[in-house]
């Protein structure tokens, strides 16, 4: 008879029993000292008999049965079950204390951050922990947070970075929890979106007009907020530079058909060459039938273009709010 086996050795026996079926996912879920004991538990262990292995699998679904309610372990699950039913700020600040108190690692937070958050923090800091912060980050926000520097600055953060290798692991821990106090000194917009995306959004439904007339004078008075503007407005004669044809299908069953066609209808060259992009986008019978209704329509007054127009546009938006498709910049698609 086999000798009655500890928890650990049982614990051994069902994660051997779930890697014969390929059935062990989330071991990586385990912290690095769970993960070593069991690897050594298993080192350890030979021949388990039938009687012994089915016992240890009737305890382990006894217990399974007995489980009502469990809960993630790790503040990353515990706020992944909260989603968006808690604020940013409320995450932010559950991330840092736990970091504080020793719970967390204040680097992984830190490099989570957006990158503009980023550089501004690396513009209040000193060169010595822009250069930790440098070594620490991956390299693509790294370098934007480089690339924001002066170009004095960059040069002695620069010259910083040699002297990064000899930090001792409690002093960059201390420098991680620094700067992640000097996030919580940084102002929170009340509004997260910026001006000029919201600008842009709201120009998208403007007569091309209006907003040509509002483009021009933002030109006039804030060059670079006009910039933002533009980058951020999506209209219709936008979709063949901006929307990946492999998604063209998609944006179809999300608009209205009457209200396709009419748009199908445009006149404006670039608004005739964004109906071709999407007809040719689409199989040939659902192009020809689009086409048939589009040319058998009666005349159509401005406005039922216009408005067929920006529902496409809306449609669009919707779709990448819910993330089913990616705009190109326009900076990409040039």
């Amino acid at each position: 008879m086999q000798i009655g086996l500890s928890q650990r050795q049982k614990a051994a026996v069902i994660v051997r029993l779930l890697l014969d079926d390929d059935q062990a996912e989330g071991l990586d879920r385990l912290n690095a000292e769970a993960q070593t004991l069991l690897a050594e538990e298993m080192a350890g262990m030979e021949v388990i008999d039938r009687p012994t292995r089915d016992a240890v699998i009737t305890e382990f679904c006894d217990r399974l049965e007995q489980v009502g309610l469990t809960f993630p372990g790790d503040l990353d699950g515990t706020l992944a079950i909260f989603g968006e039913r808690i604020s940013a700020g409320s995450s932010d600040r559950a991330r840092r204390n736990a970091a504080m108190s020793g719970r967390g690692d204040p680097w992984a937070q830190i490099a989570a951050l957006p990158a503009e958050q980023l550089c501004r923090i690396a513009a209040g800091e000193s060169v010595e922990l822009i250069a930790l912060m440098l070594s620490k980050l991956p390299v693509a926000p790294a370098s934007e947070v480089f690339a924001s520097l002066s170009r004095d600055r960059a040069h002695s953060v620069a010259q910083a970075m040699a002297l990064t290798g000899e930090v001792t692991p409690d002093a960059l821990r201390r420098v991680g929890l620094v700067l992640l106090r000097a996030v919580e000194d940084l102002p929170r917009p009340a509004i997260p979106t910026p001006a000029a995306d919201r600008m842009g959004a709201i120009l998208n439904f403007a007569t091309s007009d209006l907003r040509d007339d509002v483009l021009v004078e933002l030109d006039q008075r804030d060059a670079d907020f006009a910039e933002g503007v533009r980058k951020a407005i999506f209209i219709f004669a936008h979709i063949p530079a901006r929307i990946e044809p492999r998604d063209i299908a998609r944006l179809v069953r999300e608009v209205d058909q009457a209200a396709l066609v009419r748009a199908l209808a445009a006149p404006a060259p670039e608004d005739a060459a964004a109906a071709e992009f999407i007809l040719s986008n689409l199989s040939q019978r659902m192009a020809d039938n689009l086409r048939e209704e589009r040319d058998g329509a009666p005349k159509l007054r401005a406005k039922e273009i216009e408005d067929a127009k920006s529902e496409v546009v809306a449609a669009v938006r919707r779709l990448e709010e819910r993330s089913e498709i990616t705009l190109k910049l326009p900076e990409d698609a040039e």
